[in-house]
């Protein structure tokens, strides 16, 4: 006969227990198309009561974990009891009560004292690894001897303590438990789920090369039957470990191109510790990484080392349990198995629990085919052994695949539909999605198969990949029940472990660093006071002595009533941009100081420039000859070049005429221009040719400048005759023009200066005519990107041509003329220019 049930108990939440819940109860939406009236009511409370259920599941595994690892504590504290009743020579009872006396003396926890001692007595990896990171955590950060430098904290998984008391927990579980299954469960749940392992196993090494699983955890049951024993010769991670008498790791078992044991389940990273006891090695500890293998840490490699030394201890203590073969009874499971595993969409494998007398019975899941993908993103090692209603507690909605599953196990009737609503909780926020289901019965066997309709799987897992690589974790806290709603990514992120009471948002001032308190308690009242949303960032001091900096975002949620209810959001770790944005602002610094240094540089090297060679003055009037010059400067500023010229009579009564370019840009291409330009002036006094005057100014060049290389034409023209003769070293030709026909001189020979220290120069003579005009130039006048020293030498001569016509002809037009040479040049390199036209009168 069924119960009356009482509504207000019913809608009363279930007690806190041990403070406030990691996970709140869930309310399910009401079923599609619910009828209106009492049933609409009706189905609401039934929908009501089953995310309760929902939230009951999740908090009675919760208190499965903490029961568990109590045990394993209590484990510890008794061995340490034991030290103390052989140091005191006391009884327990006395020694249990001097053992809480002294942690409450230190201000430290029970365990983590009976750790402590058992440490200190004992003489094995876990005592010696905990005495390293002791030593180590005593170095001051700013010493360089402290292995890891300044920034260790932020690397090391964790401080000293805690390792130590996990280590010797799972050592007391694993005795405890017997077996080498036992030790593997152990260590996965104490010492290697929190560094991300998804699985572990391990393996005895027998006489003949071959490998038996002993014990294994995270893998599925079918899965490890299939690896129970190698073969010799199968290369193996394991047998790779074995044959290297080293741990040996790979970044994926993919890359590595070697078969073990969950190899289509757990494809990340892989590492296989050698287990010896006395210099003997009798096993392998394999763990497994869903991601990549992380960095190998001296830290992590010690507490892997610690651990294949609790396997071999379980090895050697005949800790290998017999393989569990297939129930005789079951050969219709091998042969649906192997069915499953040849679809294309997901399957799972259903059978009732054994030993189960539960009227609806309980189902678990049996096994899930390689195309199973779960519609909540959690990987199949978390589904593959767990109970459908503890995986998938929201199918017990009415009309849901719990309900659908009992039938067709009661009747035997297949049960097909093209839309189901299938829900999930993750991380306490219900999922929901619609697929086509198909379940039927084979025997003692149900297989459910569903196609998905969307992307939810998909974007289950970005989501879950998004807050694990931007280090965002969600909250919800409810403002009235005081119950806390933290995921996983936010325990990680506070540095508390996943069954610890999440932190309160009136409680974040005391994790927050001193200074920043004032700027949490404006988020507070902003949020709380006066209900906007609110954001603030702050540096969190975490219980391990790590200092995040954090950004935490929040808005209210109002209630029937327009009443503040719930206070939902979402925190960030920063850390890492705050660091960047530091390196950016000093970078940035120094670049303003450089820039400001180039500024002033460039500055100084132009007014070198100008006071010595000014961009445009008047033509200049010589004897036979007038001389108009030009300088264009680059477009950039900071491009200050080497140009220079010279038109200055000589004692001999010769006219001096030269145009020279200094290699570079800035204050050394203007201190060498004037260095070569007052050189050539002082050695052009001596009365020697051109091609004498170039061969000593290139080993002035070469032996007085530091490292400076230019180009340069030198001419000297004597009035009366108008005998011109030049010399060129390495530069573009001078242009003559005569009778509106434009051509170059002769490029005679001669290497560029300051190349080498010895050099000579050919010397060519011309003889000029009243109405000629000579045009000499750097080369920023021609040079183009896209064409040929030579093809840019011809467009000069043709736009020389073209001035002619437009320019009036004679010494006077020769100032129209430059002009038009400069601004109708087609000179792309946006190199600073020098033009120098000369006038025969």
């Amino acid at each position: 006969m069924q119960q009356p049930q009482d509504p207000p108990a019913a809608d009363r939440p279930a007690p806190s227990e041990g403070g406030a819940p990691r996970v709140a109860p869930q309310h399910g939406p009401a079923p599609a198309g619910a009828p209106d009236g009492r049933q609409a009511t009706e189905a609401g409370r039934e929908a009501t009561a089953v995310g309760r259920l929902a939230g009951t599941v999740e908090r009675l595994r919760l208190e499965l974990d903490r029961a568990q690892a109590h045990s394993a504590g209590r484990a510890v504290v008794e061995m340490g009891v034991g030290v103390l009743v052989e140091r005191l020579r006391c009884g327990p009872t006395e020694a249990a009560g001097q053992l809480e006396s002294l942690a409450e003396q230190a201000g430290v926890s029970t365990l983590a004292l009976a750790a402590d001692l058992v440490n200190q007595a004992a003489a094995d990896q876990i005592s010696a690894l905990a005495r390293a990171f002791v030593e180590e955590a005593a170095v001051p950060p700013e010493q360089p001897g402290r292995p890891g430098g300044p920034d260790r904290a932020d690397r090391t998984a964790e401080p000293a303590e805690p390792m130590a008391v996990r280590l010797r927990s799972t050592e007391a579980d694993a005795l405890a438990g017997g077996d080498a299954a036992a030790a593997a469960r152990a260590m996965l749940d104490h010492a290697l789920r929190p560094l991300g392992v998804a699985a572990v196993a391990v393996w005895a090494a027998h006489p003949d090369l071959s490998l038996s699983l002993a014990g294994s955890a995270g893998f599925h049951e079918e899965e490890a039957l299939r690896w129970r024993h190698v073969p010799p010769g199968v290369p193996t991670p394991a047998r790779r470990a074995l044959d290297e008498r080293a741990a040996v790791g790979y970044p994926t078992l993919a890359e590595a191109s070697l078969p073990s044991v969950g190899q289509h389940e757990i494809r990340g990273g892989r590492l296989a510790v050698p287990a010896g006891k006395g210099g003997r090695l009798i096993g392998v500890l394999e763990l497994c990484w869903h991601e990549r293998l992380p960095e190998q840490s001296q830290p992590l490699q010690r507490q892997f080392e610690a651990l294949a030394e609790v396997a071999a201890a379980t090895l050697e203590s005949g800790g290998e349990p017999e393989p569990h073969a297939p129930d005789p009874a079951d050969s219709r499971f091998e042969e649906l198995r192997r069915l499953t595993d040849g679809l294309l969409d997901p399957c799972m494998i259903l059978r009732v629990a054994p030993d189960a007398d539960d009227l609806p019975p309980p189902f678990v899941i049996r096994h899930v085919n390689p195309a199973f993908v779960d519609f909540a993103g959690r990987p199949t090692g978390a589904i593959a052994g767990a109970r459908l209603l503890e995986a998938y507690p929201l199918a017990a909605e009415p009309g849901g695949l719990a309900e659908k599953v009992e039938h067709v196990f009661a009747t035997g009737e297949p049960f097909r539909t093209p839309d189901l609503r299938l829900a999930a909780l993750v991380d306490g926020v219900p999922l929901v999605t619609r697929a086509q289901v198909s379940i039927s019965r084979h025997g003692g066997h149900l297989a459910v198969v569903w196609r998905l309709d969307d992307g939810t799987p998909r974007v289950a897992r970005l989501l879950q990949h998004a807050q694990r690589l931007g280090r965002i974790g969600g909250f919800e806290e409810d403002l009235r029940t005081r119950r806390i709603v933290w995921n996983d990514t936010l325990f990680e992120l506070h540095g508390l472990p996943p069954g610890a009471p999440p932190i309160a948002l009136d409680q974040l001032p005391d994790h927050a660093h001193p200074d920043d308190r004032h700027a949490i308690g404006r988020f507070l009242r902003t949020l709380l006071h006066h209900h906007r949303p609110a954001s603030t960032a702050f540096r969190l001091q975490r219980p391990d002595g790590v200092t995040r900096h954090i950004r935490v975002v929040a808005e209210p949620v109002s209630g029937p009533g327009s009443g503040l209810r719930t206070v939902r959001g979402a925190y960030q770790d920063i850390s890492a941009q705050h660091w960047t944005e530091v390196a950016l602002a000093a970078t940035r610094d120094q670049l303003a100081q450089s820039e400001q240094q180039a500024a002033e540089r460039s500055r100084l090297a132009l007014q070198l420039q100008h006071a010595i060679m000014p961009p445009a003055h008047g033509p200049l009037d010589l004897p036979d000859l007038r001389v108009g010059v030009r300088y264009r400067p680059a477009e950039k500023g900071h491009l200050v070049g080497g140009d220079w010229y010279d038109a200055l009579p000589l004692p001999s009564g010769d006219v001096l005429l030269c145009v020279g370019d200094v290699a570079g840009h800035g204050i050394e291409a203007a201190t060498g221009m004037v260095a070569l330009r007052n050189a050539l002036r002082g050695l052009a006094a001596t009365g020697a040719g051109p091609a004498q005057l170039l061969g000593w100014l290139n080993s002035v060049t070469h032996h007085l400048t530091d490292q400076v290389t230019a180009t340069a034409v030198c001419g000297l023209y004597r009035p009366g005759s108008r005998r011109l003769r030049w010399a060129r070293a390495g530069h573009p030709p001078p242009v003559l023009l005569r009778g509106a026909r434009a051509s170059t001189l002769p490029q005679l020979g001669g290497i560029l200066l300051g190349a080498v220290d010895q050099a000579d120069y050919a010397e060519g003579e011309l003889v000029l005519e009243p109405g000629d005009r000579l045009v000499m130039y750097t080369d920023g006048l021609i040079e183009r990107r896209d064409e040929s020293f030579q093809a840019s030498l011809t467009g000069l001569m043709a736009l020389a041509e073209q001035a002619c016509d437009t320019a009036a002809g004679g010494a006077d037009g020769l100032e129209e003329h430059l002009d038009h040479l400069l601004r109708y040049s087609n000179a792309d390199t946006d190199d600073d220019t020098c033009l120098v036209g000369i006038a025969v009168r």
